[in-house]
């Protein structure tokens, strides 16, 4: 009998690394045009919340890649995320989109 070999990942925590920095980058533009959008006409309450909103959305994101990201660099091999993770990370992008969207409209 022959033992099978260890698993060898190849490139794909680097890849996975760099896919979370991408989305990163991503939703700081996101929220950048957010804040930029509601404070265009001037500075109004509900103008301020929902820039307020889209950061605290967007530094609860990045906080997730962050621990993400040191996650897969620190492991020789991939560990999976975690379902609250995931929840965390699903529910900050998706809230962002709504926010950024309630703001165009």
């Amino acid at each position: 009998m022959t033992a099978e070999p260890a698993r060898d990942p190849g490139l794909q925590p680097e890849r996975t690394r760099l896919a979370w920095r991408r989305t990163t980058l991503s939703g700081t533009v996101a929220a950048v045009l957010a804040v930029k959008t509601a404070l265009h006409g001037g500075a109004t309450v509900p103008g301020v919340l929902v820039c307020a909103l889209c950061v605290a959305l967007w530094l609860g994101f990045l906080l997730v890649a962050h621990r993400r990201i040191h996650t897969l660099a620190s492991a020789p091999a991939p560990v999976a995320l975690t379902p609250r993770q995931a929840a965390a990370a699903v529910l900050c992008t998706v809230a962002l989109a709504a926010c950024a969207a309630a703001v165009v409209f």
